[in-house]
């Protein structure tokens, strides 16, 4: 039987490679502002959202988005110029954990008969078991991240490397870093369905970090980042067919991992350089 042919498949591979696409464009600004705690923390909100939706008898799909939007623009709005700063994200980080606990004890409890399996899911995703409207979701959703994101990828650069001068050309950089992080959060939401929200900062993070080390042309980077993810997402798709005992978020992960780590090999590790604006 050729998985090839196969819908389960087809509908991994339609949703993946639209969902690596915004992952490895939206996780290369994530690298290069150096936000990823706060991509970290968004993967614990995913699961929290998800869980309260859950226990409140909604679709996972609405706690997801809520959930890892909202918590983004709020963080931005405590942090500075829509940065969200690490105490902020660490003070808030044990509240969401806490909370995800408390909304899984709430769904197990009295809904867990209705989708037994759903927890674990969020955790691990289930890329495998989208449905054809859910590709369908997934691949609009993605596509929109993607060209917002595009749209501004200039302005958010020129904030990203020279805050201040950017600010003196009368750049929005604090709408921009909220319009960001909005970004992150509906992506955050999007990539929990391919690799779990356990897994997902691996998705945003190991394309853009082996895309920086290996140029440092920034839109060079950017392109590299979202084709690295896509990339990733077929080998993991295929690597996990092939062998059905491994899980596709583990081999997606174990694939972006293996490509992060040749990066070494490849080019050795150095001081990067502030791309200019201009």
């Amino acid at each position: 039987m050729n998985v090839l042919t196969q819908p389960f498949f087809q509908h991994a591979l339609l949703a993946g490679t639209a969902i690596a696409l915004a992952a490895g464009l939206v996780g290369y600004f994530l690298v290069l502002r150096a936000q990823i705690f706060t991509g970290d923390a968004l993967s614990h909100v995913a699961f929290t959202g998800a869980m309260a939706a859950l226990a409140g008898g909604y679709d996972l799909r609405l706690g997801l988005f809520a959930a890892t939007i909202g918590v983004g623009l709020l963080l931005g709005g405590l942090g500075r110029r829509g940065r969200p700063d690490d105490v902020v994200i660490g003070s808030a980080f044990a509240w969401i954990l806490g909370l995800g606990a408390f909304f899984l004890t709430i769904y197990t409890t009295s809904r867990s008969g209705a989708q037994g399996g759903a927890g674990t899911s969020v955790l691990f995703g289930s890329i495998f078991g989208l449905s054809t409207s859910q590709t369908q979701l997934a691949v609009l959703i993605a596509a929109a991240i993607s060209a917002v994101l595009l749209l501004i990828a200039r302005p958010l650069l020129f904030a990203t490397v020279d805050e201040a001068v950017a600010t003196a050309r009368s750049v929005p950089v604090r709408l921009l870093g909220f319009g960001f992080l909005a970004l992150v959060g509906a992506t955050a939401g999007e990539a929990t369905q391919a690799v779990g929200s356990l897994l997902l900062l691996g998705l945003l993070a190991a394309p853009a970090g082996a895309a920086i080390r290996l140029t440092d042309r920034p839109f060079h980077a950017l392109a590299l980042s979202a084709g690295l993810a896509v990339a990733e997402m077929w080998g993991g798709l295929l690597l996990s067919a092939e062998a059905p005992e491994l899980p596709p978020s583990f081999a997606i992960m174990a694939t972006a991992t293996a490509v992060y780590a040749a990066t070494f090999l490849i080019r050795p590790r150095r001081r990067p350089a502030l791309p200019t604006a201009a």
